[in-house]
Parts: C-alpha cells; structure tokens; sequence
C-alpha cells in the first residue's frame, strides 16, 4: 500500500496512545480513502438525496441482478497494517457485531433506500460476511471501525457505509442506475434519426384488405420515381418487387440478410433498392418509399423493424400499405414528428363469400380449394388422406426453403398440371401469388407466443383470419369470387363470428434495444453476460404508451447458447441477432460452432462446411430426412447471413450459394414425393398419423374454448382437460381434438383408452360376481391424467 509506511509509524505508538490518537490516524488515511465513515445519520442524508435524485423511476425487479463473487483478501506484503494500528481481531467478536448489524431495523431500512431489497441486503450482508471472516487481512479503515465497535468505542451502524461499497461491489448495478435509467430511455424514438426529422416527409397510407390493390398503387409510384426503396416483410416478397421492377425497366438491386444482388455489372448501386425491412437503410436519401403490411408494426418480436423504417427513412414520400387497424397509431406516431398522413381507402377487388356449409369430408374436395392447417402434423395427414383418394396435391408450410415454396405455388397454379389441390399453413397469407378458388380452414386453433413469450392455444384472430380468407378469388387468378369455409360443421359459426368482428386496433409500435446501446450497458456492468444485460436494459427502459419493447427470448437464447465462447461484445451481438429457428437442435448447434470457429480465428470455407454438413446429402427416404434437410438449408441461410457481417471469416457465400440451390432442388423433389415419404414413416413408425374420423374437426364449444384457454403455455393436461376415451362419439371427437392441438399424442391416447378399457373391464367383473368391492380391498379411481 501507498499510505503502509505512515501507517506504521503510528504502530509504533504505545498501545494506550493508540485509541488517543484515532482522530490523527484517520486524518492521515483520508487521502486514501476519502472522507472517513460518519454516522448511520449522516448517511441517511446522503440516501435521501440520492434517492430523490433519481426522479421517482419504476423499481427495478432486483432478481435480474446477478451477484459477482468478491474474493476474501490473502495475506499481505506489507503485513496486516490495520492489527498493527490497533489490535488483531477477535472473529468471534466480529461475528457478533456482522449478526447485530444485520438484525437492525434502521440498517435494513437505510439499505432499500439505496436499492438494497430484502433480496438484495440478505445476498449482499453473506457475502460481506464471508469476505470479512475469511480475509486474513482487511483494509485498515473497515480494520479500526471493528476494532472500535468490538470494544465499544463506535457504534454498530458504522459498519453501513463498509457494508453499501461491497454491496456495490457484488452488485455493479447500484452505482449507476441513474446512467443505466438515462442510456435505457426509449420515450423519444422520433429523435434517433435526425436525417429523417431534417426531411419534410409526405406519408400516404394505403388503407384496405387483401386483394385491394393498395400495394399495387404504392409500387407504381415506387416505379415512377428516381429513386426508391421497397421494405417487405418476407424474402418472397423482396424477391417479387426485385424482378418486377427489373422487367418494368427500373434497375433495382436486392438487399435480403442472406442475399445482395446487384444489377450493375460493375457493382453501383441502382436508384431503387427492394428489401426486407429489417435491412433498409436509415441514412440513404430516397424519393420514395413503400412500407408495405405496416400492421406488422404490432409484431411482438419483429415491430421494432417497422417502427425504425416509418420514423427513420428519408424519403420525400413515404407510402405505407396494411390494414385500417394500423392507422390511428400512424397518425398518432407522425404527430410526434410534426408530419401529417394522408389516408387513401381501398375496397376488395373480387367479392369473397363465406359458404353456410362446411366441407365436412375430403371427398368433397374440388379443383382449388386450399386446405388450411396450424401444424405440420396435420399437413402430413391431410396430404395423405388426399393421396388415398386418388388427388394430387401442392404442400406449403414455413419451414420450406423459399425455392420450394415457389416451386410448390407454380405447381398448384398451373392449369396443366393434375395438382388442384393445396395443402398449406399460413405461409401463404403473404408473399405467394396463388390461384385459390376456396379457402377451407382445417382447424381455427392456432398456438402463438404472447408478449411475454407464453405459448398460447387460441383461435386466430379477426386479422389472421381475413389475411388468411383473403387469399381466395384474387383479381390476378383464375378465379374471380372467392369462398370460405371450415372442415368442420361446428367451426363454421366460429369462423363467421371471428369475420364479423371489428380488427382491434393497434395500439403500440416495438422497439428494440441497438448495439450501441447495449454496449453502454456494459461499460457499466463489465461483468454481466449479454442476456442479463437485456433483462436489465428491458427492466430500466422506460417508453411511451405508444411503443412498447419487443420480446427478446430468440435474441436472449442465442446469447446463452454461446455465452461461454470468448468474442468481443459487438461479435456477441451481431450473432445473436442472426435469425435461427431454436426449436431445431442442428441449427442451432451450427451457430454454435460457428461462433467456436470465429474466437479461434480460423475461417469457415467452403470445404469445412461441406464437412460439417457432410456434403453430398441423399434424397430424402422419410419424413423425417425431410425435416433434416430443411435444417441444413436453415444452417447454410445462417452461414450466408453471417457472411455479409464477417467477410474475412465467412469467405465463401457464392460457393455456398450454389450448394443451396443444390439442396432447395432435393428438397423440392422430396416435397413433390411427400406422400410417399409419410407413409414410410408411418411404416417404418417414424410419423404418428392416427386417422381419426374428427381429427381435423376442431369444435370450439365454450367448453373447448375455456380449455384451451387454461392449458395456455403447455402442454400437460389439467385435471379436467380430458375425460377418458370411450365409445361416445362426442368423447372420441373431443380427444381427437386435443391430439389435433398438441394436447395429447396418439399414443397417450392409446395407452388412456387402453387403462380406461381395463378399469371398465374390471368394475364389471367385480360387479358380475358381487357387486361391490372384494372384502378387504379399497380400489382407488385412477385419474385419467395421472400418467
């Protein structure tokens, strides 16, 4: 220590002088450690004014803050300076003063005003404990203080302001919660981009359902003008606007996160640009820009994209395409920037219908129609009960590679070929030009995440279902009225209902922490893992009633995955953001090991990639092959993703390119042999298909309703989810309708019908020989979903 040679020379004092001369010894330290400790009173003032000064913000939720290991002191070089100032400690003493100080109320009370809850001060008070009874040598002003109150010359709240700098020590979060509160202040989003205030922007929304001509209308002003950006939702519909202006005469380049195309030889931008909106660019001059299904602004993990490209692009015309719903929160949000909105309405172009009957079997199938489904489970077993009767049919679901949705809508829209009928999730609801005489809703429950990132069992939405039904009969098809229906009799009341219902209005637009802002954060709390940074920053942030904070539980996922690899803070975060689906284990082993690959430096090339995914890959046999190439196309999407952020170590996107464009044409073959594929698995016991007469019959009674509303974000049965199977068929329906909804698997539905056949066997034969209970037996009722 600097201050351990004057230190000593007070040691040297008598032992009777020493206790004299406290006054002068901490007068001599106080340059080393500043004002020396006062009363528990004086600190209390301190509190006060620092508690006022943080403005009366939201209490944090303190669980968020993860405690750092403090480690005791060992000896040290220069001796314990403070035994040789004073006397060496009696630990036992000193235990007793640390369980005194603890219990005292006023101490307790002092710690919540600096942010020490119970929690907080409990976690806080052991580990200032163990580093007081473990170090073999303590600091010498916490050395004197002990001393003092051990031989009651000070008292025991003068350990508090010890006490609050380790407590700010294992909880970093504590000295700087105001700096946090300011860095994580998101209630004027308008002012993060000031190109776009320093631009008068004309907003024009165009307002109607689908099928209504409103991105139409947008799209030729994109095309009229010198230069232009396009923001879609989906990589489809980037690619459709990309080449639609290129055969329209207007060069225009693409900007997907896997793809940059340009249309000049030599590498120069064109004028208009179409991509995705989470890449368009914030700082680039446009004359016009088409935002289009703004009502996505509402999206629980994606809103923030549309939120940054309405208020951030510097357009002189902004021209937005979505539902009415999104309106007033438009207007209410261009208030804030001082520019007005200019609403044109669009009515349907082709009349849709809803049937007053429902298709109620697969034999009433006709050229057309649209089987609608919310599982990949029952795409399998519709397309097979289709395949029985002698149809062919296109198959659609999100997880398909682009190149294969394609290729699936050309199949089912060419009027030559004997495919006429379609098998598809809501994939379809944006970003296919499909020819859809009648759309049939196979089931209305429809699992989604909620804001909090709950898994729920709902019906879909009004939104949903008119984006959905909207598909049927568009002006651009062969068939000029379309119709909807339900698989399902009892449905189709549900379905007319959910139509019939006003869209609620959005209320709130996301947002979403940047990198810079977390890179703030982390220059407070060095220590923290970039997934507790975000729990902080979400928890401190503070916005206005018309934005809220986007679920980050993908974002939160990824960072836990590779947390314990060694990258840099903007590394971290450019991985994390990198969009994996993590309900499949080789996608997201891939970033993991691509992040392992990165913080060794070594570069990932086009031939360790074929290693890993161990290249050349078969023609799918089953479904599940199926399923696995669909992961390595997800994999390959990530390494080209990566690529555009880390050229140097991803260096070989165009060679990977090609080897997807491989895979997307076995997965189009395998796709077009689905049928085939399900019933190996179903021979081979991979696939789980039971042919329930009312499968795809998704009753939504009142009963149902409230069910599926109780089993929200689970899985597992309630005690009275299920009733046990029987031959009644209103039960048998009912069951089918969980197995339908992910509630039960075939086979649990098995093993309950097999138990409940047994019970009913065994009660009618101790009925048949006495009609009660054998003598000296109790027989308990097995609960159905006691397994």
């Amino acid at each position: 220590m600097s201050f351990s040679r004057c230190a000593l020379l007070w040691a040297r004092l008598p032992a009777g002088r020493q206790a004299g001369h406290r006054a002068a010894i901490c007068s001599a330290l106080r340059p080393h450690f500043g004002p020396f400790p006062g009363l528990l009173g004086q600190v209390s003032v301190l509190a006060t004014a620092s508690s006022s000064a943080s403005g009366g913000s939201k209490i944090p939720n303190t669980s968020l803050f993860v405690p750092l290991t403090v480690k005791p002191q060992g000896p040290s070089a220069d001796g314990d300076v403070g035994a040789e100032l004073t006397r060496p400690l009696d630990k036992n003493e000193v235990k007793k003063v640390l369980d005194k100080f603890y219990k005292r109320k006023e101490v307790q009370k002092l710690g919540a005003d600096y942010g020490l809850d119970a929690r907080l001060f409990h976690q806080a008070f052991i580990s200032f404990r163990n580093y007081i009874m473990q170090s073999h040598s303590l600091d010498v002003d916490i050395h004197i203080v002990l001393n003092d109150i051990c031989f009651g010359a000070a008292h025991v709240d003068d350990l508090f302001p010890f006490f609050l700098r380790h407590a700010k020590q294992i909880f970093p979060v504590l000295d700087c919660k105001d700096d946090l509160r300011k860095i994580s202040d998101l209630r004027i989003p308008p002012n993060w981009y000031p190109d776009a205030r320093a631009v008068q922007r004309k907003i024009i929304f165009h307002s109607g359902p689908t099928n209504s001509g409103k991105t139409y209308h947008a799209i030729q002003k994109y095309f009229s003008a010198k230069s232009g950006v396009y923001c879609g939702p989906l990589k489809l519909l980037a690619h459709e606007i990309f080449e639609k202006s290129n055969a329209a005469g207007v060069p225009c380049d693409l900007v997907t996160g896997e793809e940059r195309v340009t249309v000049h030889p030599d590498g120069k931008q064109a004028s208009h640009v179409s991509c995705t909106v989470e890449m368009c660019s914030v700082t680039t001059p446009y004359e016009v820009a088409v935002i289009d299904e703004i009502q996505m602004i509402r999206d629980p993990a994606r809103g923030w994209a549309w939120t940054r490209a309405l208020l951030g692009l510097c357009a002189e015309e902004v021209h937005l395409c979505g539902e009415p719903a999104a309106i007033d929160l438009v207007m209410e949000l261009m208030y804030t920037t001082g520019e007005e909105v200019e609403v044109r309405d669009y009515k349907r172009l082709t009349p849709i219908s809803v049937l007053d009957h429902a298709l109620e079997s697969l034999d009433n199938l006709r050229p057309g129609d649209c089987i609608v489904c919310f599982s990949k489970n029952d795409i399998y077993s519709v397309s097979r009960q289709i395949e029985i009767r002698g149809l062919e049919s296109a198959v659609i679901y999100g997880s398909l590679p682009p190149g294969t949705k394609l290729a699936q809508a050309k199949k089912f829209n060419d009027p030559n070929d004997p495919c006429k009928i379609l098998v598809a999730t809501d994939a379809i609801g944006m970003g296919l030009n499909l020819s859809i005489r009648r759309i049939i809703f196979y089931s209305l429950i429809k699992p989604s995440i909620n804001e909090k990132g709950e898994k729920e069992l709902e019906p879909i939405t009004t939104s949903q279902a008119l984006q959905i039904a909207g598909r049927a009969g568009r002006f651009s098809s062969q068939f000029k009225e379309g119709e909807v229906t339900t698989m399902n009799h009892e449905d189709l009341s549900l379905l007319k209902e959910i139509l019939k219902r006003p869209v609620d209005p959005i209320t709130a637009a996301g947002l979403h922490p940047t990198a810079e802002q977390i890179e703030m954060f982390a220059y407070h709390l060095p220590d923290a893992t970039l997934s507790n940074l975000i729990d902080i920053f979400v928890d401190f942030s503070q916005v206005d009633g018309q934005y809220f904070v986007c679920n980050m539980d993908d974002f939160k996922f990824s960072a836990e995955l590779i947390q314990h690899i060694p990258l840099s803070l903007r590394v971290r975060y450019i991985f994390c953001t990198a969009p994996i689906n993590k309900k499949q284990p080789f996608v997201c082993s891939s970033l993991l090991q691509f992040a392992r690959q990165y913080s060794r430096n070594e570069p990932l090339t086009f031939a360790w990639l074929r290693r890993y995914i161990k290249w050349p890959l078969l023609p799918p046999r089953n479904i599940k092959d199926l399923m696995d190439l669909e992961a390595v196309h997800d994999v390959l999407d990530l390494y080209l993703w990566l690529s555009y952020r880390f050229m140097d170590m991803f260096p070989d996107a165009s060679l990977i390119r090609d080897l997807q464009k491989e895979l997307d044409g076995i997965i189009q073959d395998g796709v077009h042999n689905i049928t085939k594929l399900i019933k190996v698995s179903e021979t081979h016991k991979l696939l789980n298909l039971e042919s329930f007469p009312s499968v795809s019959q998704s009753r939504l009674s009142g009963t149902l309703k409230s069910q599926a509303r109780r089993t929200r974000g689970t899985k597992a049965l309630g005690s009275k989810a299920t009733e046990p199977p029987s031959a009644n068929a209103g039960e048998l329906s009912l069951a089918s309708r969980l197995v339908q909804q992910g509630l039960l698997t075939p086979d649990m539905l098995k093993q309950l019908e097999k138990e409940w056949m047994t019970q009913q066997t065994e009660c009618s034969k101790e009925r048949t020989e006495s009609g009660t209970h054998p003598k000296g037996t109790r027989r308990k009722k097995k609960e159905p979903d006691s397994d």
